[in-house]
């Protein structure tokens, strides 16, 4: 049983270290986050089910997962916002929209 409880622990060591990686990602601002990390963590396969004393370890690298997501959400709709803004902001460079003379009279 012991076994069974360390892969479950080490399983949980490795998906907490992918979670803190995004969240060290999403904290600095400046890092080329366009790189993603070299190793993904992948779920076990033939485990079992988790140890019972693992659950609020696991709940809380959910809740983690979680609030990383929705900060990733909330930055990708701010990109597209700025994307969108930008994109409508003349340059002064050669107009690149259609023009229309209107030739009937």
């Amino acid at each position: 049983m012991t076994g069974w409880h360390d892969a479950w622990s080490t399983a949980l060591d490795e998906l907490e270290l992918d979670v803190s990686t995004v969240e060290a990602m999403l904290a600095d601002e400046h890092r080329n986050a366009e790189t993603p990390p070299a190793d993904l963590w992948k779920p076990p396969t033939e485990l079992g089910a988790l140890p019972l004393e693992l659950k609020p370890r696991a709940d809380e690298i959910l809740t983690r997962q979680l609030k990383a997501a929705e900060e990733i959400a909330r930055r990708l709709t701010a990109n597209r916002q700025q994307l969108a803004a930008t994109s409508r902001i003349e340059t002064g460079e050669s107009v690149k929209r259609p023009v229309y003379v209107d030739r009937a009279m």
